[in-house]
Order: structure tokens, then C-alpha cells, then sequence
């Protein structure tokens, strides 16, 4: 297949024209204002909503929405009340890795600030969903993660106490969990992993420093040892404009 203008392969068909051939007036600023953005480079100040639509002599509605587009996609990002060029995405592999692997990988540091650590009966659905024993005591971890003290995501741990019994004195909240795990003699087997979209509650979206209008990649994960004992229950929201997630396929 020939590539128009030069658009690599890696993009949309015919970068988004539909059929009839006919572009959206946003959509044809939306391209121009994204080569803009990969001339200016990361942290680069975008001109204002108001030199932009002069320059393309289109209304500011038309800009607003394009530049909104773009910050949604994580190509733009807000920085008080004006628009800079955001880095690029981090990239999570889907393995049984933990979170502060997959950061430190790309260069920067990964950190966490804990918002409740406490512990209740496991409720029925939980139980089922794991294979806990339904009212046994469980931990409740649930932090905010961070990269380059960026808010990135929230994380919501569910673990047997009679698993980590010392959970709440020996932990400190900012490390790896896993790292954890493994000074405690608990070692990974496997897990199941299930990937959706989503938008933040309102609880979420303060959490992580979000607007709610943001989408979210929500990641379930239901992960047992190496004897096939459940030791995890783990929900994490990530931005969707800071991250994307790789895997390795073989046939």
C-alpha cells in the first residue's frame, strides 16, 4: 500500500480522510497544529488559542477543539493557563512485573504516596473472584503512582492478612509491593489480566489530578503463587494520555 505524503505506516489509513474525501474543518487544524507540536518539541509553549485560529483562519472553536484532541491523545498537555508539548508515553509492559520496573526501564523514577492502607472481612465477591475465603481478614492498599513525582495512576491492592500479616508495620508504601513480596518468600506464578476502558469517578480524577472527562485504561488483575494459591487482587487506573502498555506475541 502507498502511504500519502509520506504517512508512515504506523498511522491511521489515509491519516483519518474519510472516503467521500471530505475532512472535518477541526480535523484538518488538528493535523496542522500536530506537525506544529513535533517542531516545537517537548515542553514547547503552543501559541495561544487566538494566534492559532488567525494563523489558520478558522473560529477558535474550531482550534479549541483540535487542541483538545490532542491533550486527550497525551500529544498536549495544560501547564497553568497555557498548552506545552508533552513527552512521550510511558510504556507498561503486560507482565508479571511490578509498576516500578517498567518506569525505572525508561529513565525515570517511579514513587507512590499512599492514600489508605486498612484492613476489613473479604466481602462475597471478592472471595469469588479470587478464591479468599469469604470474611477472612484482608488488606486494602490503595496509592496514587507517581513518575518523576507526575500523577499517573491510582492502584488498589487486595491481599490475605494471614498472607502478609505484618502488612501495615514492615511496608513502607512508597516501595514495590512486589519487591516486598519477594523479601517475604512469596514468589509470582501466574495471573489473569484483563484490560478495559474507562473514565475516573470524581474520587479518582481528584486522586490522580485528572479531569473526569479524561479516559482512563483501568487494568484488573487476579494473580496466584507459584502453588496456585491466590495471592493478589489488584485494580489500577492509568491515564490514558501517559500511557500505553506492550506485549511480546509468538506463535
Amino acid at each position: 500500500m502507498d502511504y500519502p505524503n509520506d504517512q508512515h505506516p504506523a498511522a491511521p489509513v489515509r491519516s483519518g480522510i474519510p472516503e467521500h474525501g471530505r475532512i472535518p474543518k477541526y480535523y484538518a487544524v488538528k493535523a496542522r497544529i500536530s506537525a506544529l507540536v513535533d517542531e516545537l518539541g517537548e515542553g514547547g509553549l503552543l501559541p495561544t488559542e487566538r494566534d492559532l485560529s488567525e494563523r489558520y483562519e478558522v473560529a477558535r472553536e474550531t482550534v479549541r477543539q483540535a487542541i483538545r484532541e490532542l491533550v486527550l491523545e497525551g500529544r498536549l498537555r495544560r501547564q497553568g493557563r497555557g498548552t506545552v508539548v508533552a513527552g512521550p508515553k510511558l510504556e507498561q509492559p503486560l507482565s508479571l512485573a511490578s509498576y516500578t520496573e517498567g518506569v525505572r526501564r525508561q529513565g525515570r523514577t517511579p514513587g507512590r504516596n499512599l492514600v489508605t492502607l486498612d484492613r476489613f472481612p473479604c466481602p462475597e465477591a471478592l472471595a469469588a473472584e479470587t478464591g479468599l475465603t469469604r470474611g477472612e481478614p484482608v488488606w486494602h492498599l490503595e496509592r496514587v503512582l507517581l513518575a518523576d513525582d507526575e500523577r499517573v495512576g491510582l492502584e488498589s491492592t487486595y491481599v490475605s492478612v494471614a498472607r502478609i500479616p505484618r502488612l501495615d508495620a514492615d511496608f513502607d508504601p512508597d516501595s514495590s509491593f512486589y519487591a516486598y513480596l519477594h523479601q517475604q518468600g512469596i514468589a509470582f506464578g501466574d495471573a489473569d489480566e484483563r484490560i478495559e476502558t474507562v473514565l475516573a469517578t470524581p474520587r479518582e480524577a481528584l486522586l490522580i489530578g485528572t479531569p473526569p472527562a479524561l479516559p482512563m485504561l483501568l487494568i484488573h488483575r487476579v494473580s496466584r503463587d507459584t502453588e496456585g494459591q491466590p495471592l493478589e487482587r489488584v485494580r489500577t487506573l492509568f491515564r490514558g494520555d501517559r500511557f500505553s502498555f506492550t506485549t511480546h506475541l509468538s506463535g
